[in-house]
């Protein structure tokens, strides 16, 4: 009786693992249409994805998901300029700007500081 009822005990959560609830979406999965028909990431044809500002070292930025250095060419242009924000590519149809967060406007927080003490 005893065994019978552990062996129920123990048996019951492995029939509620059957009938598996749905699981909540991934919060790191792309959003729908991102991904292509394969399941890879479409995120190599979203223009700029990161910038590199070396203190030492060439600058260089992420586009269309390939490294380019500054002076090297993507997209039949050249990387001409780039800063923490966006980047400038020069080609036959001209400039063109690629911004890393283009839907955000940053603005800088000035805060006023108390004046230092002088010691005495």
């Amino acid at each position: 009786m005893k065994l019978r009822a552990l062996l129920l005990i123990l048996l019951t959560p492995f029939g509620w693992a059957a009938d598996p609830s749905p699981l909540p979406d991934d919060p790191t999965r792309p959003p729908a249409g991102i991904a292509d028909a394969d399941g890879a990431s479409a995120a190599a044809s979203n223009g700029l994805m990161a910038v590199m500002l070396p203190r030492k070292g060439k600058p260089a930025a992420v586009i269309d998901g390939q490294l380019v250095p500054l002076g090297g060419t993507v997209r039949g242009a050249r990387l001409v300029k780039i800063t923490e924000n966006f980047v400038v590519l020069e080609g036959e149809q001209g400039r063109e700007q690629l911004y890393l967060t283009p839907d955000i406007e940053k603005k800088a927080i000035m805060r006023k500081t108390a004046p230092r003490r002088q010691k005495e």
